[in-house]
């Protein structure tokens, strides 16, 4: 448990005084993506995942995928917001597919969209991508009906179960508020 952050006057580098700020930085929240391990299989076959920040109080999760040609999500629903970058590779939306996402691409989704993501098969590479979700991504089966829920906090139990089963130990990601950087 992090301790309760009081008030405090900052200054700037010379010493001169800052106004009053609510909650003081005692250090940067910061993770290095080569001291996370990958999650293999840690949202569907073929989604790997390095988690940055999971914060169930704000609704947010910031993950980094890699994804394999072939992987693919079910059919979802976004209740919120949701920003990729795609970094290496190539996908697409099943609802979308003249309008492929690769290497350079930025996609903002505004709340209430719908689609289903894949991967084409004939990648020649894994697909990485950075993405930055608000809120959940409710999961449907093909003929409609509900499949599951994956939110911040789905998302940090799956860092914790997946990490555990992979035997990788602790993973070091960004938590909500305050609360720092995980380490247990």
């Amino acid at each position: 448990m992090t301790a309760t952050l009081s008030p405090t006057t900052l200054t700037t580098l010379s010493g001169v005084p800052l106004p009053l700020v609510a909650l003081p930085q005692g250090e940067l929240l910061t993770v290095n993506i080569d001291q996370i391990p990958l999650l293999k299989d840690a949202i569907a076959p073929g989604v790997h995942i390095q988690p940055l920040r999971l914060d169930p109080e704000r609704g947010e999760w910031v993950v980094l995928g890699i994804l394999a040609p072939g992987a693919e999500l079910p059919l979802h629903y976004h209740t919120g917001p949701v920003q990729v970058w795609t970094i290496q590779g190539r996908w697409v939306y099943r609802e979308y597919p003249d309008q492929p996402q690769v290497a350079g691409s930025y996609l903002y989704e505004p709340g209430g969209s719908v689609h289903t993501f894949y991967c084409p098969e004939d990648n020649t590479e894994d697909t990485i991508a950075l993405a930055w979700i608000v809120g959940a991504a409710i999961n449907f089966n093909e003929d409609g009906t509900f499949h599951s829920i994956m939110d911040a906090v789905s998302a940090q139990h799956r860092t914790e179960t997946v990490s555990a089963g992979q035997g990788t130990g602790p993973v070091p990601y960004i938590r909500g508020a305050a609360n720092g950087v995980n380490k247990s």
